[in-house]
């Protein structure tokens, strides 16, 4: 998630702990520290932009690591907060709540965080949530702007606190819920058309959990499945991509013996695109971005006359947003069929 709902987590997770030892404004001021912690490895000297990618959320953001750093932190605090000095296992937990609830919080996006690491490298990402939803970031937000301007803990902080970690996680099931609704939807439409994919992923769209965003790998092509939870089956609009440029299959059988290119297509669990860029050869995850500008591009090869030759990878990012592209989101939250203007000539009717 965003630097901000990662540090208003941490600061509520905290305040609950902590606060009616050391008072809300210094649990909270602690916590937003603590929970922003794991992101700090976006510092970290990686050999290329490809392993800064893939490698992002791992070591940082495993529950086993917290566990590892949890009592130095937390003595750290102890020493830092004289009323916590007889409060060790009260500490401990606020700390390993601290940084384990952002990885947590990580897994429920799309990107992929590896919460078991160095015992697995598997990236777990449900995708039930965008990376930035404002209706799970406001009831914190508002907790831990209040409990910056108090000093004392009181019954109506404690009440409002507990509402504010309520509702924000009761926000988090609804989109599981949402994402199995969409999910299914999906299939049932794409069953309809008689078409059998063999990867299938669904994702919030953007800023909210009343939209989504299936996709669908089908041999040499990926659909854009979009399911407004509000409307019904007539409401859903599928398009139908291309997965490598002109159904190249010799490129595939290249790609896959690149090193960058074939850590891209694993990271991506199956959901990638190829396409050329003058001469540049990008690969693409499906997963994050809407088509054609997905966030996480990189030129990994070069086509030249007799082939292709792999090359230092490089980020290639595009303009994030296309013309029309928030009435269509706007009216997909409200549950009306609209078709997207940047995808409207790849639309299965």
């Amino acid at each position: 998630m965003d630097s901000l709902t990662q540090a208003v987590l941490g600061a509520g997770v905290t305040a609950a702990v902590l606060g009616p030892r050391i008072g809300p404004r210094k649990a909270a001021a602690l916590g937003a520290v603590l929970g922003s912690l794991p992101d700090l490895d976006v510092f970290w000297p990686f050999d290329d932009p490809v392993e800064a990618f893939v490698l992002h959320r791992s070591a940082s953001h495993s529950l086993l690591m917290h566990a590892v750093v949890t009592p130095v932190l937390a003595e750290a605090v102890m020493r830092m907060f004289r009323d916590l000095r007889r409060e060790r296992g009260r500490s401990w937990l606020a700390v390993y709540l601290a940084l384990s609830t952002h990885a947590l919080l990580d897994a429920l996006t799309i990107y992929g965080t590896q919460l078991f690491w160095p015992l697995s490298a598997r990236p777990f990402g449900t995708g039930s949530v965008f990376i930035i939803d404002p209706l799970y970031t406001i009831p914190l937000l508002v907790v831990t702007v209040w409990a910056l301007c108090i000093r004392a803990w009181t019954g109506g902080f404690e009440r409002g606190l507990t509402a504010a970690l309520l509702v924000s996680t009761g926000y988090l099931g609804w989109g599981l819920v949402g994402q199995q609704i969409a999910t299914q939807r999906a299939e049932a439409v794409m069953a309809a058309r008689g078409i059998e994919p063999s990867h299938v992923i669904a994702t919030a769209a953007p800023f909210n959990t009343l939209f989504w965003r299936v996709i669908a790998v089908d041999d040499d092509r990926y659909l854009n499945v979009y399911v407004p939870i509000l409307g019904g089956a007539a409401d859903v609009t599928v398009y139908e991509h291309p997965r490598l440029p002109n159904g190249d299959v010799e490129m595939l059988k290249i790609l896959s013996g690149i090193k960058a290119a074939g850590t891209l297509m694993a990271f991506s669990k199956g959901f990638w695109r190829a396409e050329r860029d003058g001469v540049a050869v990008v690969v693409a995850d499906l997963r994050m971005g809407l088509t054609p500008a997905y966030v996480f591009r990189f030129a990994v090869a070069e086509a030249l006359a007799v082939g292709m030759v792999s090359v230092a990878p490089r980020r290639v990012p595009l303009e994030r947003t296309a013309e029309g592209d928030i009435d269509w989101l706007l009216a997909g939250i409200a549950g009306t069929r609209a078709v997207r203007p940047a995808e409207a000539t790849r639309l299965i009717d």
